[in-house]
């Protein structure tokens, strides 16, 4: 195969941590270096097949801009393969042509600063895609794979001599060493036998001095460590277990050179391991379960969903190139490969027509994803289910069940349902595409009908929403039309099955009479007597094509004025209308009457009548306030402001007269009244000063009224003395009660005797305190109380208790009974037997000095009396004596045998005066 001029576009990027992305900006801690150890670079075939052999032509058009850490370096690239050459800028070019690429080819790529002695490298690999050497697996055995890559190991690496050699790189002078050590190769999940040599370390100075080999790094003395270990003497480097490529995928190694002294004999060489893969993982995916979704009706092409299923395997060979295919799909219906989907990516799409969610609403389709690019014969694979549901289109419109429907309604009624319209729609229920909408187009000009849909049946519920009339409709033909709340989809028409008609009988009923003008307003002048005529209150009978007798009478009459006609309605007075009424309200007096027919249900109707009563002068004004204050002496505010209030209206009320009547005299002597306004006067006194009481003044009010209404009306004034201000004094207040001055005096004389008496009486009182304290405590002998116990004669028991010894209850006058008592009835709350204390004599005629003496003397002697009562002892009460001579109670029988006289009981006294009414008087009872 001819291969042409190949350009690696490998970024050479200085300056960031490894595994850095392109385009982030440089951290403040930066570490220069390449972005990867080793770059694999998978050529596609179809750009190199048949292509020209053209120098320095570039097969990628990436860049990435080359910086390090102090963003003034100047580094140059050098390649140890003279067939490639790379650019400033880090591209890598062949140099000249290749015959073939049959082979994998790899080489080291050498960075270094120009002003500085650092060194960075890097190692890249050229393979074919597709070939067989690109593919961790093909046709070949693993074993056999296993040998290919543990024989190409270099089998010795020898510490190289350095010497200065002058060449002209891009401008640049280099250090050139003698070989590049390649990388060292190690397949994952090797069998062993462990540990397996993999090459020899070996210096050109273990010939004349004795060398010690060691390796340091990840996997040697760094974690992992013991992975890699080296025999100190011979250089033989081992690999000690299997590797696992997903877990790590290169190592770093530095062998190392001493003498037996430890000095350095050589410079380190790094050592690049890299971990080839296997392939040991199936693509896994995401989910196992995927849902998508399609439109019914799509063309072929349309995406529905897109599965994904990742491989842990090295992606860039073909252990981790996952390809996709659909097994199966269920149901098959209308073909079997109704979807197809997308080899590379996954994505599932549609490859025929005919979706219709109508016949199949969800489809099951079974996805397999292999790697090896797919390869059934060497390649893993995985299953995952995906669910694809097809989705609505209002592709079906609705059609009603029959082209013709039918109801009855009776008139005069709202929001009955006529009949319901039945439709039938196979699009997705309650969805917009099966929702139905109803319309009335033609047979209802009036608006007595609309349609209303049931949200859960769909059905069309006509529905009466203003009142038919027999008598003007008995029958309507409508025309109804349905369709979905969603349009109808492109390319689809609408069904004839869309409209119907539907035929409505109006049935006859009885309507109550109707009165034409309701409520109906009259004019009359209040005062009409009774008996007088208003108006005729008629209702007619709507139902025309039956002969009806309509009756009346009255439902409301608050104020019982009027009465009906019970034949034809009319209106008669049974009272004096009167305005000023509290049953009329705004000049409107309101009385309600009912019609009735004689049909079957008798049916009735309620009319309002309205008398707007025209105000007539009948209404004298009384004078306002009633009662008024001013004082004795004529001053500038003494004066009183009256009006008049009169129940008529305008023009029956003000302006107001008020005028002075000319009898009695003394009404105009003593009073004057002038007008202020139309509606107010002034009254005052005319003379200088009028003695204190209270004085009733007639005044005379007449109103505007045609003829003017009069009325005397009596004014109560308090005239009384003022004080500066102009109100009246306390003393005033009481004159003007009607007291004289006399009463007045008498009054405070009065209060002033009970106030010197309860003086004297308090001083007498404290005179006679302090006498009794200052005097000693004298006692009159005659005055003299003792606390003596006082001893009646016993009243014996009554009756049955005459048998008690009642001598337990007395008190002993000897000590016989005491030393006589039998045991078990002895008390012992009695006085002991001991000698009686002797108290203090009191001398005939004490020393008032003495007296105090003596009662201390007393009381100490009654303390210690331990004969005197109380007796503090332990009362006992367990002895009851021999029990009742009287019978059992329950012996006792409510009806007696034989007649009792209880008349005996009206000689107990009043407080048996109620038993002897109850069961005295024998057979009169």
């Amino acid at each position: 195969m001819n291969v042409g001029c190949i350009i690696l576009a490998c970024t050479l990027l200085v300056g960031a941590s490894l595994g850095s992305k392109a385009g982030q900006p440089l951290k403040a801690s930066c570490r220069p270096g390449f972005s990867q150890n080793f770059y694999t670079v998978i050529v596609p075939r179809d750009v190199l097949h048949g292509q020209s052999i053209l120098k320095d032509t570039t097969l990628s058009s990436e860049r990435v801009k080359f910086e390090d850490c102090q963003r003034n370096r100047e580094v140059g690239f050098v390649s140890n393969d003279p067939n490639f050459s790379v650019r400033p800028d880090g591209t890598v070019y062949a140099e000249q042509e290749i015959a073939n690429l049959s082979d994998p080819v790899q080489f080291m790529v050498t960075a270094r600063g120009l002003h500085d002695p650092h060194i960075w490298e890097t190692t890249v690999k050229l393979a074919l895609a597709g070939h067989p050497h690109s593919l961790a697996l093909t046709k070949v055995g693993f074993e056999e794979m296993l040998s290919r890559v543990w024989e190409s190991q270099p089998r010795v690496i020898k510490f190289s001599r350095k010497h200065q050699r002058s060449s002209s790189v891009n401008g640049l002078r280099r250090q050139k060493r003698d070989w590049v050590i390649p990388p060292i190769n190690v397949p994952e999940n090797s069998r062993g036998p462990f540990p397996h040599m993999l090459v020899r370390i070996r210096s050109d100075q273990d010939k004349d001095v004795g060398i010690r080999y060691s390796i340091t790094g990840a996997g040697a003395d760094q974690p992992p460590s013991g992975i890699y270990n080296i025999d100190p003497i011979s250089g033989n480097m081992f690999v000690t277990q299997p590797l696992d490529r997903e877990e790590r995928a290169s190592f770093h190694l530095r062998a190392h050179a001493v003498d037996m002294n430890g000095n350095q004999v050589e410079n380190p060489i790094d050592l690049y391991i890299y971990v080839i893969d296997m392939n040991d993982n199936r693509p896994e995916f995401q989910n196992q379960v995927y849902n998508g979704s399609v439109a019914e009706g799509s063309k072929p092409g349309s995406s529905v969903m897109q599965v994904t299923a990742t491989d842990s395997d090295d992606s860039t060979t073909a252990n981790g190139m996952v390809r996709y295919r659909i097994l199966s799909q269920t149901p098959h219906s209308p073909i079997p490969n109704m979807f197809t989907i997308n080899s590379e990516t996954g994505d599932i799409v549609t490859v025929a027509a005919g979706l219709d969610r109508e016949k199949v609403s969800q489809y099951t389709i079974i996805v397999q994803a292999t790697d090896m690019e797919g390869n059934l014969n060497f390649g893993l694979s995985n299953t995952a289910t995906a669910l694809i549901s097809i989705t609505d289109i209002n592709d079906n419109p609705p059609e009603l069940t029959v082209r013709t429907f039918s109801g009855e309604v009776p008139e005069n009624k709202v929001n009955v349902v006529v009949t319901n319209l039945t439709v039938v729609d196979r699009d997705q229920p309650h969805s917009p595409n099966w929702n139905a909408v109803y319309r009335i187009i033609s047979g209802d000009p009036s608006g007595h009908f609309t349609i209303r849909t049931n949200p859960i049946t769909n059905e069309g519920m006509l529905t009466v929403v203003k009142p038919v009339d027999f008598e003007m409709n008995r029958a309507f033909m409508l025309t109804v039309v349905v369709s979905n709340q969603a349009h109808l989809a492109s390319g689809i028409q609408s069904s004839l099955q869309s409209t119907a008609g539907v035929t409505i009988s109006v049935q006859d009923v009885n309507e109550p009479p109707v009165f034409p003008v309701n409520p109906k307003m009259i004019r009359f002048e209040e005062g009409v007597p009774a008996g007088t005529t208003l108006t005729v209150f008629a209702a007619q009978d709507p139902d025309h094509f039956i002969h009806q007798i309509v009756r009346y009478s009255k439902l409301s009459d608050p104020a019982n004025w009027l009465k009906i006609n019970r034949t034809n309605g009319q209106i008669t007075t049974m009272a004096l209308l009167d305005r000023e009424s509290i049953y009329v309200k705004n000049n409107v007096y309101e009385a309600t009457f009912l019609a009735f027919d004689n049909g079957s249900p008798q049916a009735s109707g309620t009319g309002t009548l309205q008398i707007y009563l025209i105000d007539v002068n009948d209404n004298a004004p009384v004078l306002v306030p009633r009662e008024a204050q001013v004082c004795e002496r004529a001053r500038p505010n003494s004066r009183v402001n009256i009006t008049a209030t009169d129940a008529d209206a305008d023009p029956n009320v003000g302006p107001f007269v008020f005028e002075l009547p000319s009898f009695p005299a003394s009404v105009r002597r003593n009073w004057t009244i002038s007008r202020l306004s139309g509606d107010y006067a002034q009254l005052r006194l005319r003379i200088p000063y009028l003695e204190a009481g209270v004085y009733v003044i007639p005044v005379i009010v007449s109103d505007s009224g045609n003829p003017p209404l009069s009325n005397r009306s009596l004014i109560r004034v308090k005239v009384c003395p003022c004080d500066d201000s102009g109100d009246c004094s306390a003393t005033g207040a009481v004159a003007a009660a009607g007291l004289g001055t006399g009463a007045i005096i008498a009054i405070l004389i009065c209060i002033i005797i009970l106030l010197s008496m309860v003086l004297l009486f308090v001083v007498w009182m404290k005179r006679r305190e302090k006498e009794r304290q200052a005097k000693p405590l004298l006692i009159d002998p005659e005055d003299d109380v003792r606390d003596n116990i006082l001893k009646y004669d016993e009243e014996g028991g009554g009756e049955e208790d005459q048998d008690y010894d009642l001598s337990q209850l007395q008190q002993p006058e000897s000590l016989d009974h005491i030393i006589n008592k039998p045991a078990g009835v002895r008390r012992v709350d009695e006085r002991p037997v001991i000698a009686e204390s002797q108290y203090p004599v009191r001398p005939s005629l004490p020393h008032p000095g003495d007296i105090g003496d003596f009662i201390n003397d007393g009381l100490r002697a009654a303390d210690n009396d331990p004969t005197a009562p109380p007796y503090d002892s332990l009362l006992v009460f367990d002895y009851e004596g021999s029990g009742s001579t009287a019978g059992s109670v329950s012996s006792l029988n409510s009806i007696s045998s034989g007649d009792q006289d209880y008349d005996y009981l009206n000689d107990w006294g009043p407080r048996f005066k109620k038993l002897a009414d109850l069961y005295g008087g024998g057979d009169d009872d």
